[in-house]
């Protein structure tokens, strides 16, 4: 019964999804609410995750190049104030601090909602010649955006991210480290997060305060919402000539640098949850597992079994992260604990297991169950391992195909956002107006306008109008 009430304390996600989501955050303690709204305790089973997806995702940035660095937490107001569209349109999520200690500050700090303007700063004096181009830094910090309404992961008011900034002598070169950069980031989501994703370009209503254009990449939860799972920003000229960053070319002409930022957040942890967890909790994949092999020893105060289980978890820690779960829990709530978890693999092994030189394996994601030879668990560890992190890869391709529809005309478009859930396919004439009303109507935004494009209609899907690209549309988180 106990083992039972375990699963019973998450709501089904067909019953309701946000409150699941939000069981299944605090069940699997990933997190704990603090006294402050919108500002968690991120625990360490979230944050291992975060630190696994840090170092893997880090590691892709250096292979292409990145150095990261670091910068201050605070923004003079002044220096906020010297690119107009940016300030504008970070403004209501801002947080100022107005006193040192007692006194009160001759100009308002900002705490950064972003680093743009500390990266000019600093790049107006570190750049003076062609020699010091490119500039490709990143950080890896935390920052704080005011927002009214508030759900661990997907939207805080004090997040943990990496922002890059980077400095390039031509528009060309700076447009080419973006779209690399999306690249990077849709690779690595569905490399190591098993995350599927849409690349491609956001409308001018919806790109970054200040940028000349803005890429993302979308990724479709199990509801049917979308989430953007990482953005990139092309600004041109336009921060160098607010900032003054010039240098020197090779023919000695003063010149303006083109730059670009790009960012990935704890947002992907709920990404994580939504897109793979089920109604037993988390469901994670190997290569961002904190925990991928938990070996639960059965009658464990019958001689032999710990030593047995200790034994299997040395042989395995060789090459995989695992655990031995020794408490003096019932098997039953180990199990489901396991699950809830989200640990992809559960080796169970008892008395008789040891007799017949042998384990029982159990998949995560499948509930598939396979007697190994303990002479072969290395082996077989690391063949499951494998076929999880892919298959689960499969099933949410599959999910987004499925959950992914076509309008040719406005009739169809409406109605497929009154029927279903999931992404729209639809053309656009480009007009502003007609994204606005879509949003003011159906309560849907543009996604993206995915580099794939695909003529489902000659027509917008608003006004009938010659159309000129197709856009997935959506309804987000």
């Amino acid at each position: 019964m106990a083992d039972k009430k375990m699963v019973e304390a998450i709501t089904s996600m067909e019953e309701d999804f946000a409150q699941w989501y939000t069981d299944v955050v605090r069940k699997a303690e990933l997190i704990e609410y603090t006294s402050v709204k919108g500002c968690m305790v991120i625990k360490p089973a979230g944050y291992a995750i975060w630190e696994l997806i840090q170092k893997q995702l880090d590691e892709r940035f250096k292979a292409v190049g990145v150095e990261n660095v670091y910068l201050p937490l605070f923004i003079p107001e002044s220096l906020l104030q010297k690119e107009k569209d940016h300030v504008e349109g970070f403004a209501p999520e801002v947080a100022w601090v107005t006193h040192g200690g007692l006194n009160p500050l001759q100009e308002r700090l900002c705490v950064r909602p972003t680093s743009e303007t500390l990266f000019c700063e600093f790049y107006k004096n570190d750049i003076r010649s062609y020699r010091d181009l490119p500039r490709v830094y990143n950080q890896w910090c935390s920052v704080v955006r005011w927002e009214k309404e508030t759900r661990p992961f997907l939207r805080s008011r004090e997040f943990l991210w990496q922002e890059g900034h980077t400095a390039h002598a031509t528009s060309e070169d700076a447009k080419e480290r973006t779209i690399q950069m999306l690249n990077v980031y849709a690779d690595f989501c569905e490399e190591v997060l098993s995350i599927p994703v849409i690349r491609g370009r956001k409308t001018d209503k919806e790109k970054f305060a200040g940028a000349e254009e803005t890429y993302s990449i979308e990724a479709l939860m199990h509801d049917g919402k979308a989430l953007q799972a990482g953005t990139t920003h092309h600004f041109g000229d336009g921060f160098a000539k607010a900032f003054g960053i010039q240098y020197t070319d090779k023919d000695n002409s003063l010149k303006y640098v083109h730059q670009t930022s790009w960012g990935m957040t704890t947002r992907l942890i709920g990404a994580l949850i939504m897109v793979h967890g089920d109604n037993e909790g988390l469901v994670l994949p190997p290569k961002v597992a904190p925990v991928q092999v938990c070996v639960i020893p059965v009658q464990q105060k019958k001689e032999g079994v710990l030593d047995k289980a200790y034994e299997i978890q040395a042989r395995l820690a060789k090459a995989f992260r695992v655990k031995v779960d020794d408490s003096e829990k019932s098997p039953g709530w180990k199990f489901a604990e396991a699950e809830m978890r989200g640990y992809p693999i559960r080796i169970e092994i008892g008395p008789k297991d040891i007799e017949a030189g042998q384990c029982v394996v159990c998949r995560r994601d499948t509930r598939e169950k396979t007697v190994v030879a303990l002479e072969q668990i290395e082996g077989k560890a690391e063949e499951i391992l494998g076929l999880i992190q892919a298959e689960m890869l499969d099933r949410a391709r599959a999910h987004l195909a499925a959950h992914t529809y076509e309008a040719p005309d406005r009739e169809s478009f409406e109605r497929l956002f009154a029927r279903e859930s999931g992404l729209v396919k639809g053309m656009w004439c480009g007009e502003r107006a007609c994204e606005d009303q879509i949003k003011e109507k159906l309560s849907v935004t543009s996604r993206n306008i995915p580099f794939r494009q695909e003529r489902i209609a000659d027509t917008c899907v608003c006004c009938g109008k010659p159309a000129q690209k197709m856009i997935c549309w959506g309804k987000s988180y």
